[in-house]
């Protein structure tokens, strides 16, 4: 055994855990992030796989733009990918991998927001609904209250509560809370 084969069999020995661990953990951050919805409007179901490490899916975003579509109009804008990944995160936090969304509102129309806005004083005029950036949803078998907190806890985007109507408002504009 000459000098050179083995320190290269040493260095090969000294390198292997640090390439194992760095192949794994590569491994792990490339989980398919999947997301379930249930429409309450239309009442379509979708359990799609938008991201897979750090790539959005190209076909299930965009099947994810027509599911959150104005669906007063039939409008359709592309949905901010980064709301995806709040919603994955919430569930997440929640604890349920497996937890599907009940959606109230997602992209909504300058019409439609307009409409809704003669009809009600809570609509913003420039809401981040109309550049599908906001979605309005609920946990079938959890509290909006809980939903609330665990979105306020990630810090990131707005989340509004609105314990009437029975939802939460979550979005990807500047990091804000209200609803009591």
């Amino acid at each position: 055994m000459n000098r050179r084969y083995f320190l290269g069999m040493a260095l090969s020995a000294a390198a292997a855990p640090t390439a194992a661990s760095s192949f794994f953990s590569r491994r792990s951050t490339e989980r398919p992030r999947v997301l379930s919805f249930r429409h309450l409007h239309t009442d379509e179901l979708v359990d799609i796989t938008y991201r897979i490490g750090d790539s959005y899916q190209r076909s299930a975003l965009q099947r994810l733009n027509y599911f959150f579509r104005d669906f007063r109009t039939g409008d359709v804008t592309n949905m901010d990918p980064q709301l995806f990944d709040i919603l994955y995160d919430l569930k997440l936090r929640l604890g349920d991998s497996d937890a599907r969304f009940d959606v109230i509102s997602a992209y909504r129309s300058p019409a439609t927001n307009a409409r809704l806005r003669k009809a009600s004083s809570g609509v913003a005029k420039r809401s981040l609904h109309l550049r599908g950036q906001a979605i309005d949803v609920r946990f079938p078998d959890l509290s909006t209250r809980r939903l609330r907190d665990a979105a306020v806890s990630l810090g990131r985007g707005g989340v509004g509560y609105y314990r009437r109507s029975d939802f939460v408002h979550l979005d990807t504009g500047a990091v804000r809370s209200w609803g009591a």
